[in-house]
């Protein structure tokens, strides 16, 4: 009998099992993995790590591979609302009988192995992946890459997107030490693609150390925006006048030339079409990226929590001009670099509404208005307890032409969306 028979049991279960949330390594995984012969899929894997941009290359990545008739799995994290956002099938959110059932499958070959929440996700995942007769998966690492659970899988590509100072405290102060660890995914004599238009040294080192095969913005690849379209070129391909990535963002290209060349280092056993690539970049879309829900007052979502991505979203929102203010509701997680990260969110901020995430990491508004206040940003700040009241404020204080932006967190945006369902 399985130890639980509904999703929400299993998923509260998951999160005491471990006595850490994180604890990076791969050998109790790997055991289990091994016990459920999951270390050696039968499809093709490919293999995302990065500080910014990896749920946007894998979302391009599946959408581009769907639109040229492969049956993708894909597993991504964290999710907004549901969990089954994390693992899809042949572009459709897994359903909880399925994932309860692998869920049991992973608990049974455990034994007296602990595994933390990510861990067991990562197993269930896979599992579902090898009942699923799949053409070709695609993993995105949780966190860091060398020691993340998806990395007991060796990939057949591997891509690092672009690499910030995030999560200090497990993978390191500063990029070169951070990009080793990303760059742990890569594999001896496979494709090792870095979208990062200024890569740390120690990406490519590694790289060169296993003898994989490097590809790098202008380093093996390069592309150009003309207009509305765009352009991509490697050394034996070239892709002109291609439309511009469904996902909102200029930074977005980066993304999508990164997802080009690890598609054509796959090309002999998975060839993609033009047609295919062009229909993948006008279908692709992933909630909480500079997702824009328009009307009188616009809102936009982005799960923003890092000073990289802020800038990003900083350049975003500056390309929408508007004739009213632009009002923030900002919750952040405990970890963060709180300071740079309203410091350069700043530039495009008349208001802010200070929430208070749900969570243990989740910083209270308190604190985070002590650090504006530091800044000299206090003056148009205010707190509130959750961020579906902070979020009700602002609506009822915004005016036609003004902007809602929500940002700080994946679990700040879950709980806006969530407090409008």
């Amino acid at each position: 009998m399985p130890r639980f028979t509904n999703l929400s049991d299993w998923l509260n279960w998951q999160e005491t099992l471990h006595p850490q949330q994180i604890d990076l390594g791969l050998e109790r995984v790997a055991q289990v993995a091994h016990r459920l012969a999951l270390l050696k899929p039968a499809c093709g894997v490919i293999t995302v790590a990065g500080t910014n941009g990896k749920g946007s290359s894998v979302a391009m990545l599946e959408a581009i591979l769907l639109a040229a008739g492969y049956r993708t799995g894909c597993y991504s994290s964290p999710h907004l609302l549901n969990y089954s956002e994390r693992i899809r099938l042949g572009g459709e959110d897994i359903d909880d009988d399925s994932l309860c059932a692998a869920f049991a499958a992973v608990d049974q070959a455990r034994g007296d192995t602990s595994l933390s929440y990510f861990e067991f996700g990562t197993l269930a995942a896979l599992y579902l992946f090898a009942q699923s007769s799949l053409d070709i998966c695609i993993l995105e690492v949780g966190l860091g890459g060398r020691l993340d659970a998806v990395n007991i899988i060796d990939a057949d590509a591997a891509l690092v997107t672009a690499i910030d100072i995030d999560h200090r405290a497990w993978l390191g102060d500063d990029r070169e030490t951070i990009g080793r660890e990303k760059a742990g995914i890569f594999r001896t004599r496979r494709p090792a693609v870095c979208s990062d238009t200024a890569p740390p040294a120690s990406v490519r080192a590694v790289a060169m150390q296993l003898d994989a095969h490097w590809y790098a913005p202008k380093d093996g690849f390069t592309w150009t925006q003309t207009g509305s379209d765009w352009s991509w070129a490697s050394n034996h391909a070239t892709h002109e006048n291609l439309p511009m990535p469904a996902l909102p963002g200029a930074h977005q290209l980066q993304n999508a030339a990164g997802v080009l060349m690890v598609l054509e280092t796959l090309a002999s056993r998975y060839p993609v079409t033009r047609q295919a690539i062009t229909q993948g970049l006008l279908a692709v879309s992933l909630a909480g990226r500079c997702q824009v829900l328009p009307g009188p007052v616009e809102t936009i979502l982005d799960v923003a929590h890092n000073p990289a991505s802020a800038a990003t979203l900083v350049t975003f929102l500056e390309s929408r001009d508007i004739p009213g203010r632009t009002r923030v509701v900002l919750g952040m997680l405990s970890d963060k670099d709180i300071a740079a990260f309203t410091d350069t969110l700043a530039a495009v901020t008349d208001d802010w509404y200070l929430a208070t995430p749900g969570g243990e990491r989740g910083l209270s508004a308190r604190t985070l208005a002590g650090v504006l206040d530091s800044q000299g940003l206090g003056k148009h700040a205010r707190q509130f307890t959750s961020v579906g009241d902070a979020l009700g404020q602002a609506e009822a204080e915004a005016v036609a032409g003004d902007r809602i932006v929500v940002c700080g967190s994946f679990i700040t945006v879950a709980e806006a969306q969530a407090s409008h369902v």
